[in-house]
């Protein structure tokens, strides 16, 4: 990734409140555009491998995220955002994924989940037609909504967890992904925002914050992602203070329709 400005975060698939689903949404509605996906490798350093891709709303020909995200609403963001896990394994399965041993990492959004059990189907049917393993699916919990009923969420993370996925709170430190939701309930992972990682090497206070977060993983069990890594800088940086696994243009852009190699 360049060293310069860093690139804006692909925006993630938008929500609407539980309240507003019923049983009628898990049927076929119409979204105003078509769109595919991009995938992003997570690295496991120490291992010198991609441990897993993240997926990427795109429009059919790379547009970026917001030309789709942006015709998002209240009657078609929950139809989206299970079109958009069902996009992901199919495409992850046909380019091979399940093959290379990596996971794939897909954003899903408690709030849009009105019954974890049901809203789990078109994913479960997605992978089963696909070949593609269950316990290779990780659920990222997303910074861009507060989660409105603890319980909700915790019922869903158990049942996700009962069918074999992993779970992990994504771009922490940033929206409303801070400490009092890993208080409440303790994710199989957790990425660190950009915002934290970003010039670590030059910012003490990130650099003993990052310290603290892994210190309290390491004693809860949860393992940990630096998100937005850009240059060899930040990289040794995080490598000092412990981090094995990472995610950001450094090791790789996000690719269109293909899985994107390790550059650095």
């Amino acid at each position: 990734m360049s060293s310069s400005a860093p690139a804006p975060k692909a925006p993630k698939i938008l929500e609407s409140s539980q309240s507003a689903f019923k049983c009628k949404d898990c049927s076929p509605i119409n979204f105003p555009v078509a769109f595919s996906m991009a995938f992003q490798p997570i690295v496991d350093f120490d291992a010198r491998n991609i441990y897993a891709y993240e997926a990427l709303v795109r429009g059919v020909n790379g547009e970026p995220a917001s030309t789709v995200l942006d015709l998002a609403d209240d009657s078609n963001r929950y139809a989206l955002d299970q079109g958009c896990r069902v996009k992901a394994i199919e495409m992850a399965s046909g380019l091979g994924m399940a093959d290379t041993g990596a996971s794939l990492s897909i954003n899903f959004y408690p709030n849009a989940v009105y019954n974890p059990a049901t809203c789990i189907q078109k994913t479960l049917d997605a992978a089963s037609r696909h070949n593609f393993p269950l316990d290779r699916l990780i659920f990222e919990v997303t910074e861009g909504e507060r989660v409105r009923d603890q319980a909700h969420l915790n019922s869903i993370i158990r049942e996700y967890r009962a069918r074999g996925f992993r779970v992990a709170i994504d771009d922490f430190g940033a929206g409303y992904a801070g400490l009092n939701l890993l208080a409440n309930f303790q994710p199989d992972i957790l990425k660190i925002d950009r915002e934290l990682t970003r010039e670590v090497h030059t910012r003490l206070a990130s650099r003993v914050i990052i310290r603290a977060i892994l210190d309290a993983c390491n004693a809860l069990g949860v393992q940990v992602i630096a998100e937005g890594v850009e240059t060899a800088c930040e990289l040794q940086a995080l490598r000092d203070l412990g981090m094995r696994y990472f995610q950001g243009y450094y090791f790789a852009r996000p690719g269109f329709e293909h899985l994107p190699g390790w550059v650095n």
